[in-house]
């Protein structure tokens, strides 16, 4: 069958690219430019750290294709066999060495989230803490330069779940993420409330604008979302990966809240964190009990999955907080290269 070629090709007026950080992402960059396949060798797969900037910045740069791509990329390289291909690749890199980092993870539900549901005592090392009691101007707007690579599309990656539930899963699941798309109002979206934060910290607030300082234990972060979410299979540990972020981000968007106002940082930048608390508090009670208790109820095969999003998502964070805070304890920055200082 002679496969239907569109008769215009449309390009994005999506974000810039950025350089690449090695073969694998270099051939990535380039295909997009060029409007060519991918050129690299077997042996840049075999020696890519499935944790580091080649491969991270790599992979996010096929995922982005899938949301608002490229500026000058044509749309139609969304599906392009030669990246797709490539992407299955670095996919499969980085999930086994997901798994390999996890050989003691939780098995059921309730063990991937009974920690998680009681504050620790201790919290010496937790990044938000530091920002509330002791974290300067300076480092907020790294940490939101950091966090805007996934806050500026916030809910995106978790809405690919939403056709592959049914019934109580599916319902909860859309409720909530009407929440997080401002209940039908623009200005309200959770990404928009995150622009204007940027605007508060004197950042700038375009879609992808920091990808370039963004080292990969951040982008990590951001790809192990579309990596569930882009694979009905992985729809178990994509709930868990949700679960694990609504569970876990009141207490924590608490303490950035009184670090904004602490800081003098805005009232756009302190209601950001500030409308986090009480929606994600009621969130993590729907997503407890009626997405992961309907999608049990529905599929009970899943529950390892489901505890394994989470064990991942833990992990992961965990990785970018400790980068973060060795940065920042002596006095470096945690991207790739310093903002500059207002």
């Amino acid at each position: 069958m002679t496969p239907i070629i569109p008769s215009t090709m449309t390009a994005t007026t999506g974000p810039r690219l950025v350089d690449g950080r090695g073969e694998l992402s270099r051939a990535v960059v380039q295909a997009l430019r060029s409007g060519g396949p991918p050129v690299y060798s077997t042996a840049a797969i075999l020696r890519a750290d499935p944790f580091g900037e080649d491969l991270h910045l790599a992979l996010y740069c096929l995922y982005e294709l899938h949301y608002r791509g490229f500026e000058g990329t044509d749309d139609e390289r969304e599906w392009d066999p030669s990246l797709l291909s490539l992407r299955q690749v670095l996919e499969a890199r980085f999930l086994d060495a997901l798994r390999a980092a996890l050989p003691d993870a939780p098995r059921t539900v309730e063990e991937a989230f009974a920690p998680l549901l009681v504050e620790p005592l201790d919290l010496s090392g937790s990044l938000s803490r530091h920002l509330e009691k002791e974290g300067e101007l300076w480092q907020l707007r790294e940490y939101a330069a950091l966090r805007s690579l996934y806050h500026l599309k916030e809910a995106d990656p978790h809405a690919w779940v939403i056709p592959r539930l049914t019934g109580r899963a599916k319902a909860a699941m859309v409720g909530i993420e009407y929440d997080e798309f401002g209940a039908g109002r623009a200005a309200d979206m959770h990404a928009r409330l995150f622009a204007d934060l940027m605007v508060d910290l004197g950042l700038d607030p375009a879609y992808g604008r920091y990808l370039d300082l963004a080292p990969a234990v951040l982008l990590a972060t951001v790809n192990v979302m579309s990596l569930f979410g882009l694979h009905r299979a992985l729809r178990g540990a994509l709930v868990g990966h949700f679960a694990c972020v609504e569970v876990t981000s009141s207490p924590g968007s608490r303490r950035l809240a009184k670090a904004m106002r602490r800081c003098g940082a805005g009232a756009a930048a302190e209601h950001f964190y500030a409308e986090h608390v009480e929606a994600d508090a009621v969130h993590e009670q729907l997503v407890r009990h009626e997405v992961i208790g309907g999608l049990l109820a529905d599929e009970p095969t899943l529950e390892e999955d489901i505890a394994f999003g989470c064990a991942a998502t833990v992990f992961l964070e965990d990785r970018l907080a400790d980068h973060i805070r060795a940065a920042w304890a002596v006095g470096e920055s945690a991207l790739l290269a310093p903002l500059p200082r207002t």
